[in-house]
Formats: structure tokens, sequence, C-alpha cells
């Protein structure tokens, strides 16, 4: 089950790779390289086994080779929801400086019931607070329990198509297949 889950995982992430490798790509060449900010769930905190093997390590292992002086900060907290998020981003802002920031959050607001409007709220600081800095962002959209339903799974998943279309990010659709 577990390879299976990382399988379909890898391949969507893919896809956002692929969108981060042409941004990176026209980057300047500094000595430094460019940073990618990871603001994530237990998705991309690796929850349940070995760092490495998780998506982030991935995508830095992956990114080496296409900008070997590309670094990833995993800043992602397993149990987090879009409101601490929000609350802790300006600070890794200002401290790691991005030129990408990937969000993956939502999924544990989905899972407490949160209202939408208040995750969406909450995205959408993130979104303009890494965009105040001249940082891409990749969202990664989340999926809210079928038990909560229709209508708040379909505002749900609503929530990540609007906000990327608004404020004219990159979007990956809910990384696990169920």
């Amino acid at each position: 089950m577990r390879y299976y889950l990382w399988h379909h995982l890898r391949q969507r992430l893919c896809a956002g790779l692929v969108l981060l490798l042409l941004t990176l790509s026209h980057q300047s060449a500094a000595a430094s390289g460019p940073s990618i900010l990871v603001l994530g769930d237990s998705l991309s905190a690796a929850y349940g086994m070995d760092m490495e093997q998780g998506w982030v390590n991935l995508l830095e292992q992956r990114l080496k080779v296409k900008a070997p002086n590309a670094k990833v900060i995993n800043a992602s907290i397993s149990g987090e929801t879009t409101g601490g998020g929000a609350t802790r981003l300006a600070g890794l802002l200002d401290k790691y400086e991005p030129s990408v920031v990937i969000i993956e959050l939502g999924g544990n607001d989905g899972l407490r019931a949160y209202p939408i409007k208040q995750m969406r709220r909450n995205l959408k600081t993130m979104t303009d607070a890494a965009l105040n800095t001249n940082s891409k962002v990749l969202l990664l959209a989340a999926e809210a329990p079928p038990n909560l339903g229709r209508r708040y799974t379909a505002l749900f998943r609503e929530s990540y198509t609007q906000l990327a279309q608004n404020e004219a990010v990159m979007s990956l659709p809910f990384i696990v297949e169920h």
C-alpha cells in the first residue's frame, strides 16, 4: 500500500517539479542558488517514514541534478493547519528568502471541519505573503474527508482552484490517490 501511495505521489509531483525547474531556470545564477521553502503538514514532513523517503527529500534529490546549488528547506510540521502556517510563514520568509514557496496545507483543516472561509483566508494570507517577497508559489491542494458532506468537500476543493486562479499561482491537485 505504501509503495502504491508513493508511486502516485511521485507521478503527481513530477508535474510540479517540471514547473519548478522552469521557474528556477529563469533565476539568476547566484552562487548560493535558488531556495525552495516547503510549508506543509504530515504529507510533507514524511510522518511515519524515514525523511529520506519523503517527497520533499525526493524533490531535493531531483532538483540537485538540474540545479546543483538549489536548496530545499522543509518547514513542514505534522498536524499543521493553514492557521499555523499563516502564523509561521512571515518568519520563514524573512529567515530563508526563498525563490519558491510550496504550500501543502489544508488537510488538517478539513479533518477538523474548520470553516471554509477561514481556510481560504489563511491560504490567501500565505500566498500574498510569499508573492510580496517576489517568491514564486506552488499551491498543493488538499481534500476534505467525504463524511463532511458534498457541499463542504466541493467548497473545500474549489478553494484551491479559485485561489490559484485569483492569485495567478501555480497549483497541483491533491497529491494522494484514494
